[in-house]
């Protein structure tokens, strides 16, 4: 059984904000955002901590330098940060060579015109506005993608293609024909797809959104998923709220989950039910797709949703109240 959690932070007050609100049970990178709340950062510092936070202690392996390695072995990272105030975006993907893949998105975002950059030129980037570069690999990333060549790189994402893919390595070549099946697809790891998204709240509503992960295990070299697409993996809007997404990044971005989201709360809609309409408006086409959405509003309300699987049928969060310092765990079932 597979559990998603997403862990809060909110003081013990008549106010529900500021707020703190990640995916998945990443403690340390709640209290360190909260914790740069506390010490009167904005709440775009807040985001960036918590974030990087996880970058540093490598969350689940599916965050940060040294997992999940693509087809070539190689880890990269994909982050994105979003100002519910100015509706800013930094992003980059498919990044080398630098950890901390949430900061870099910050400076694109403070230190250029543009929204986002993508692989070798990133990392340049990155170099030069003082990142330091670095390998992503480690002994484990290492293991594992010697793992996988040794079972003839099963799984892999690849599709219409020969040699056959569910048996052999490549490298492949398209087929003449294609074949489809609609929605089909291999058995859902849903560990291959974790990702930190985190939502902060201020006290006067003021909101910011980020992401941050290392994407798919054994992805196709370049690919980049929805953490670093705004209203993908994540979106702000200080006069509605904020959201993020975990899940499977190919189909969940094709649906600006986190988007919709924070419009329907803008409407009025109740965190809970805006996550819930939008794993909906995916379930609708991907009955099987593996993700969960987090939603906040500017008034401090929060919920979550997830899709339903058999890997993946419930999901947690942590309630930290800051008075008592003692977290408090929910659990609501995926529907």
């Amino acid at each position: 059984l597979k559990i998603f959690s997403i862990i809060c932070l909110i003081p013990l007050t008549q106010s529900a904000l500021p707020l703190v609100i990640n995916t998945w049970h990443f403690e340390d990178a709640t209290s360190a955002a909260w914790s740069a709340l506390q010490k009167g950062g904005s709440v775009v510092d807040a985001v960036e901590r918590g974030c990087a936070q996880c970058e540093l202690e490598q969350c689940d392996g599916s965050v940060g330098f040294g997992d999940h390695p693509d087809e070539r072995g190689e880890t990269t990272l994909d982050a994105m940060i979003m100002n519910g105030e100015t509706m800013e975006v930094g992003a980059v993907g498919n990044l080398l060579r630098v950890k901390n893949a949430v900061g870099v998105a910050r400076a694109v975002m403070e230190y250029t015109e543009h929204t986002f950059l993508v692989g070798e030129t990133a990392s340049i980037f990155a170099e030069n506005m003082g990142f330091k570069s670095e390998d992503l690999s480690t002994n484990k990333s290492i293991t594992i993608f010697s793992q996988w060549l040794q079972h003839n790189c099963q799984p892999n994402y690849r599709k219409n293609v020969f040699p056959d893919p569910t048996k052999y390595c490549g490298p492949y070549k398209p087929k003449t024909k294609l074949w489809r099946s609609k929605h089909q697809k291999g058995k859902i790891d849903p560990s291959a797809h974790d990702t930190i998204g985190m939502v902060v709240i201020g006290k006067n509503g003021q909101v910011a959104a980020a992401t941050s992960t290392n994407g798919a295990n054994h992805k196709i070299p370049g690919r980049v998923g929805d953490s670093p697409v705004a209203g993908a993996g994540a979106y702000a809007d200080s006069t509605a709220g904020g959201a993020a997404a975990t899940g499977d990044g190919d189909i969940m971005m094709r649906f600006l989950p986190s988007f919709l989201a924070v419009e329907l709360m803008r409407s009025g809609t109740e965190p809970t039910i805006a996550c819930k309409t939008a794993i909906s408006r995916i379930k609708k086409h991907y009955p099987n797709f593996f993700g969960a959405v987090i939603c906040a509003n500017t008034t401090g309300g929060y919920g979550a949703a997830c899709n339903k699987l058999p890997e993946f049928s419930q999901f947690s969060f942590m309630v930290f109240n800051s008075q008592t310092n003692k977290p408090r765990q929910e659990k609501v079932d995926c529907f």
